[in-house]
């Protein structure tokens, strides 16, 4: 790549029709732009609604003018909902945990050997005893307690830390149910980790009741999160066989493994702009 090109990535969603990828093509190219990768997706090829992730490499000289003239000329044409994102400027992730470590250390180990497009700023706790671990990363950590009946408060605590600090809320099994409020004041999506294969087992002890179910594969969900509990869009899933002979502490040590493999996935495929949102469902790209 030549010293004096950006690297940018395009995503677009609009309606579906004839001679989009065209359109965009040639914009791109008269600005001297040269596509390095492409991938897209139509629901339907008549009447659907068309998805695209381009990557391209453009002269520093035409940026400045790039979003304005796509705006008014190509989005508007195509009623395009898009945007342009720089990989070079990495994302702030925020990482909400309790007392459960294992989905937030391996983040934190991610994050140091370079493997996520981003990079972790806070980390807030209910509980104070991952401090420690925490801060051997060098990493900010916060304590803000739930107490029984202090939810209020405790979510009035986050908004502050939280607003205007990141790009990305990350749920490391942090237990706790975000409200509505919280979410819009906080204005950031917003990743969680559940230990189910979702829909199954919502809620809270998914690994006691999957054992009296006695199922076969234990699963974990990494989802967006919404105020409604367990129910957000999808991100990514994963199993591992379980056995009549595994008791609920095997299960929970089976789950945490998958659980680290998927919340690692969706976090950085949310940081290398893969993912975008189709109603209730969330393509991967």
């Amino acid at each position: 790549m030549p010293s004096t090109a950006t690297p940018l990535r395009l995503l677009v969603s609009c309606p579906d029709r004839p001679g989009i990828i065209a359109a965009i093509s040639q914009f791109l190219g008269d600005r001297g732009a040269n596509i390095v990768g492409s991938d897209q997706y139509t629901s339907d090829p008549a009447g659907g609604t068309f998805f695209l992730r381009m990557e391209f490499v453009l002269p520093d000289e035409r940026r400045g003018e790039l979003v304005e003239s796509f705006g008014l000329t190509v989005a508007a044409r195509y009623g395009m909902t898009w945007r342009i994102t720089d990989p070079r400027r990495r994302k702030r992730i925020a990482v909400l945990a309790s007392r459960t470590d294992h989905c937030l250390v391996d983040l934190l180990w991610r994050w140091r050997r370079d493997e996520l497009e981003a990079d972790i700023v806070l980390v807030v706790a209910n509980h104070p005893e991952l401090r420690s671990v925490v801060e051997w990363f060098g990493v900010p950590f916060a304590h803000v307690p739930t107490p029984p009946g202090g939810r209020a408060a405790a979510e009035g605590a986050l908004a502050d830390l939280l607003e205007g600090r990141c790009d990305l809320v990350v749920l490391a099994r942090y237990m706790q149910i975000l409200s509505g409020a919280l979410l819009d004041k906080i204005g950031v999506p917003v990743i969680n980790i559940h230990h189910s294969f979702l829909p199954s087992f919502p809620g809270a002890a998914p690994y006691e009741r999957a054992r009296a179910r006695g199922v076969k594969l234990v699963g974990a969900t990494a989802h967006y999160v919404t105020e409604d509990l367990d129910e957000g869009p999808i991100i990514e899933q994963d199993v591992v066989r379980a056995s009549h002979r595994d008791d609920t502490a095997a299960l929970v040590r089976l789950g945490a493994d998958v659980e680290r493999r998927v919340l690692a996935r969706a976090v950085q495929w949310h940081c290398a702009d893969r993912l975008l949102q189709h109603g209730t469902t969330v393509l991967v790209f």
